[in-house]
């Protein structure tokens, strides 16, 4: 029984819904019907788009729009919505709807999912996740679907799918989209990118900083550590990198370039709101600078805010080490974040997701280099892009070979469970040490 209880750990089931979600999409994909030829996809292909859907990240190794029907889309886009909501916070809707109550082990996993820190409300505050990311998505959508309507003389059914989609992919910061120019086309069009880039935002804040801001968005004073870290370093990433892409771009005749100063600001916002981590694209990614590539590369690694369907290691981890590194430059023997204390088992958590991601990009950069023909810098784009689950691509998806397309699978699925998410579901239980060794300083640096 006791065994049993422990392979029931909250992070277990989080993996094991993410994979089941992998297979179920896998095997729809895998249909016949899923493909506008009619043919089955193959296993690879079915497997690396379900994988890329359900983990939110945009990578594709082939067009999305040309390769697959309506259902393969539709499926595409199931996969995008259960893999941002999260598969425990709607197994948790479907259990308060059959049997009107919530268990306790049901208010563990829906907590490992939604990241919330008290389970005395979790119901209340899953209910607030669907209905909050289903009014967003549909707000993107009748803007989105409107403006296809209106501005590109798109059917009125055509346009409300295309929204839609769109809506879902990008709220859920996934980056598939139904052209094979990805966004390109509308880079000069505000409607479209803001509308879109905003939709990133918001679903990459997370949800409970969303929640917070909105019940107390005047009075800052107000706002949780969580929430004050969280808008700081999304503020100073977004505006920084604009900047930073500007710069590196303005004169590219095959990016920024041939753009009016209003075209290149928001083609160059636009281009920094997606690392957070969506794969949309405005300007062909392929063209850019090697030097604009660094920058997103570490956009990317960054990614977005917790509890959100942004990937990456957080903006919130990024934020506290900042903190960690401030106050052991000024010897203070205690990290604060403005009149609160951060405790030593939250500096260990980042200090540890940090270094365990820094090593598995180390590590598959490596392999990639190995299994591939492609430059350092393409091949670490490409991983960071997977592991940061962005979907941002030089265009080496589709050339990096069977074993390369599993790596990246491998890279997509561990970056939306998260490496210490994954680690703690493959340990049998938790070992608490009931003693204490004697202390001993040793020499740093």
């Amino acid at each position: 029984m006791g065994r049993a209880f422990l392979f029931w750990h909250p992070s277990q089931v989080v993996v094991l819904g993410f994979g089941a979600a992998v297979t179920v999409g896998t095997v729809l994909l895998m249909l016949p019907a899923a493909t506008t030829s009619g043919e089955s996809a193959g296993w690879l292909v079915a497997l690396f788009t379900a994988t890329s859907a359900a983990c939110v990240t945009g990578l594709a190794v082939v067009d999305t729009e040309s390769h697959w029907s309506t259902f393969g889309e539709v499926v595409i886009a199931g996969l995008i919505q259960v893999g941002g909501l999260g598969i425990m916070t709607l197994a948790t809707v479907f259990t308060v709807i059959i049997s009107g109550r919530i268990g306790l082990r049901a208010k563990a996993f829906a907590q490992a999912e939604t990241k919330t820190l008290s389970m005395s409300d979790i119901r209340v505050v899953v209910r607030k996740v669907v209905l909050f990311s289903l009014g967003c998505e549909a707000v993107i959508a009748t803007v989105l679907a409107g403006r296809f309507w209106l501005g590109y003389d798109e059917s009125f059914g055509r346009a409300l799918y295309l929204g839609f989609f769109h809506a879902v992919s990008s709220f859920n910061n996934a980056g598939f989209a139904l052209w094979p120019d990805n966004l390109m086309r509308f880079v000069a069009d505000p409607w479209i990118c803001l509308t879109i880039a905003v939709a990133v935002i918001i679903g990459g804040l997370g949800f409970p900083v969303v929640f917070e801001l909105v019940k107390h968005w005047r009075h800052p004073r107000r706002w949780s550590v969580l929430t004050r870290v969280t808008v700081v370093v999304t503020a100073v990433l977004l505006v920084g990198g604009t900047l930073v892409l500007l710069g590196t771009e303005w004169h590219n005749p095959r990016t920024l370039g041939p753009l009016d100063d209003a075209g290149k600001f928001l083609a160059a916002f636009f281009a920094a709101v997606m690392p957070r981590t969506a794969g949309f694209n405005s300007l062909d990614i392929s063209q850019m600078y090697p030097t604009s590539w660094l920058a997103t590369d570490l956009l990317m690694f960054i990614g977005g805010g917790s509890a959100g369907t942004a990937g990456g290691i957080k903006v919130t981890t990024f934020g506290l080490l900042a903190f960690v590194v401030w106050a052991e430059m000024r010897g203070e023997p205690q990290v604060n974040v403005g009149h609160r204390r951060l405790p030593e088992a939250a500096q260990r958590q980042a200090i540890s997701l940090t270094l365990v991601s820094m090593a598995l990009v180390a590590v598959s950069t490596y392999l990639l280099l190995a299994l591939t023909p492609h430059s350092l810098d393409r091949v670490l784009f490409e991983v960071v892009s997977a592991f940061g689950t962005a979907g941002l691509s030089t265009g080496i998806t589709a050339d990096t070979g069977v074993a390369g397309h599993l790596l990246l699978v491998l890279l997509m699925f561990i970056g939306r469970t998260g490496p210490l998410t994954l680690g703690s579901a493959l340990a049998l239980k938790d070992r608490t040490r009931r003693y204490q060794l004697p202390e001993e300083r040793v020499i740093i640096g």
